[in-house]
């Protein structure tokens, strides 16, 4: 007995310790970068490379923001992600509401076939996509991009999602029917909130989608107004001749508010990835 607690403790000190290593590994980035943005010019080349600083110089970011129209970027990206969240999930929920309650025949191969479109790459579309949104007008304007990610991020949602539904009982729509409900009450009160964790998932997977794309994002828009964070971010590194302390604390701040929304929804995340990979 006690040498199979002790193989048992042995076993999850080896987990800890591959999972230290492993937020080290991934989080390690993540540190240099952020101080390389406060470092001093003299200990940024400097060798061997600190790993600390005693003197932050917070002039990269004072920079940024003095220099660069990095607000307006931020503002650009923010409605950009924002608005094909809301679409996406929207007509993702909606699709795989109407699937789940209303099955026709071949309506699996159906959503399989949607989960297909997923599977190709952006720079295969980028093209046509491009000649549509030009005829369409939709270049240089946020309703544009706002549908090109949405039409990108619709087939995962919605595959992603109808498991949820299925596991939802329609004993419970039948419930609310019978106190009066009728089908838009008892979906919006009902069945949505069940999936709330699925919801969640498949709107940070948009929003990141929008938020962190380039290519959409370069072939898209032209003027400078309208330019997201990662277009900005690629121009800043060709105009600032290697201002890394610049580039990084662009580079920190377009990150911050990704890491920050994380830790309040990775709960729900992990719940909603994990049953819709179950289900």
């Amino acid at each position: 007995m006690s040498t199979a607690l002790h193989r048992l403790a042995r076993v999850r000190w080896y987990l800890v310790i591959g999972i230290v290593a492993l937020v080290a590994i991934n989080g390690f980035p993540f540190y240099w970068m952020a101080l390389t943005s406060v470092k001093p010019g003299t200990e940024l080349f400097s060798y061997p490379p600190t790993f600390f600083t005693t003197a932050p110089d917070f002039g990269g970011f004072q920079r940024l923001f003095e220099t660069t129209n990095f607000l307006t970027y931020a503002k650009n990206s923010l409605i950009i992600a924002t608005g094909a969240t809301v679409v996406s999930v929207a007509v993702s929920a909606l699709a795989a509401y109407g699937l789940t309650r209303f099955p026709f025949p071949g309506s699996r191969a159906f959503s399989t076939a949607i989960l297909y479109a997923y599977t190709f790459a952006p720079i295969v579309i980028v093209v046509p996509l491009y000649g549509m949104f030009r005829e369409a007008g939709l270049i240089n304007n946020y309703l544009g991009m706002i549908l090109a990610y949405a039409s990108f991020g619709v087939p995962f949602s919605l595959w992603l999602l109808q498991p949820f539904f299925r596991a939802i009982p329609a004993e419970l729509e039948e419930a609310a029917f019978v106190d009066g409900a009728n089908r838009v009450k008892s979906a919006w009160y009902v069945v949505f909130p069940q999936a709330a964790p699925g919801l969640i998932a498949v709107s940070v997977f948009t929003f990141l989608l929008a938020w962190e794309d380039y290519l959409f994002a370069r072939v898209l828009i032209t003027q400078d107004e309208l330019k997201t964070l990662p277009i900005a971010l690629h121009d800043l590194y060709n105009a600032s001749l290697q201002d890394w302390p610049l580039l990084m604390a662009a580079a920190v701040l377009i990150n911050l508010p990704v890491l920050i929304a994380f830790l309040f929804v990775q709960k729900y995340l992990v719940a909603g990835w994990g049953a819709g990979a179950i289900k």
